[in-house]
């Protein structure tokens, strides 16, 4: 049985903030910034919870899986935008890292009254992407009992897909539906109940965390360099370009000329420049050491 909404930490009214609407600009922000910095140690009690859920993930994405994150309202919006900053910034298929919102792509910039309610669409959305025992399915809810993620979560569970949730309350129905439970429970918001607030920016940290660490374990960084970013504007193509010339060592032109030849590719371009190969060489050599610059350097 779901708890009522009334108990849920998120939901308290703090007595320090109940006068908010009387105070100086200055001294609202202060208070709200003060609450948003309990935030980050709220997260780091979760981080044994947050590594086991990352390395199960990663582990199904290597063997070909995808990452699906399910949520409503403020965190079906973070979990969209999440998973939309994958492609760009990991050079990733868009089908590899999935948000899915209640109600729709409608929902991402007006609320969808009563969305959040139909665990029947939640499960729907989950049968519709065909998920199964690869999958990671990734529910988030500031609650943690958003009927809409709880379908999903059901629905993927009875696929074999893994099972993650991630809510800011202790004890939520929806770490019971998940094999792996994170809760990261920030306590009662400025505006009391507005969890765009602190369970947002919690969430969003947490889901920083899930998609960053993981492409790392999937050797879609070189160190702490973005080498499988999609060059798609001025900023990026320069950014490749950096990143060629500081690993490789070599100068503008060669740089430039190498990643013309690789199409964009910094990989591709790092081992044409290291290797002294073609394109269509060192596209072979990085698939055999399945697509990790690291290896394919020193092999």
């Amino acid at each position: 049985m779901i708890d009522p909404l009334p108990e849920l930490s998120t939901e308290q009214s703090d007595p320090r903030y109940s006068q908010i609407d009387r105070l100086p600009t200055e001294q609202i922000a202060r208070l709200m910034n003060q609450a948003d910095a309990a935030v980050p140690a709220a997260v780091a009690v979760a981080i044994p919870a947050i590594s086991a859920a990352i390395d199960a993930i990663s582990a199904r994405m290597a063997e070909g899986g995808r990452l699906l994150y399910v949520g409503a309202g403020t965190s079906g919006r973070l979990a969209v935008l999440d998973a939309s900053e994958c492609p760009p910034t990991f050079g990733t298929d868009p089908s590899l890292v999935q948000g899915i919102i209640a109600g729709g792509p409608d929902a991402l910039t007006r609320s969808v009254e009563g969305a959040e309610d139909d665990p029947e669409a939640g499960g729907a959305a989950i049968k519709d992407l065909e998920a199964g025992p690869l999958d990671s399915v990734v529910g988030v809810s500031a609650s943690g009992r958003a009927p809409f993620v709880l379908g999903a979560l059901a629905e993927a569970s009875g696929r074999g897909a893994l099972t993650v949730s991630l809510s800011c309350n202790a004890g939520a129905p929806l770490s019971a539906a998940a094999e792996h439970a994170i809760e990261v429970v920030v306590g009662p918001e400025v505006v009391a109940g507005s969890t765009r607030l602190k369970a947002g920016t919690a969430q969003k940290l947490v889901l920083n965390m899930i998609s960053t660490i993981s492409m790392v374990k999937l050797g879609r960084t070189y160190g702490n360099k973005m080498i499988e970013m999609s060059a798609m504007n001025t900023k990026l193509a320069d950014r490749a370009l950096r990143m060629v010339s500081d690993i490789t060592g070599a100068d503008h032109d060669t740089a430039s000329a190498a990643l013309d030849a690789a199409g964009g590719q910094a990989k591709i371009a790092v081992l044409m420049i290291q290797h002294g190969l073609g394109a269509d060489e060192a596209r072979a050599l990085l698939s055999s050491h399945g697509e990790r610059l690291s290896d394919a350097l020193s092999g």
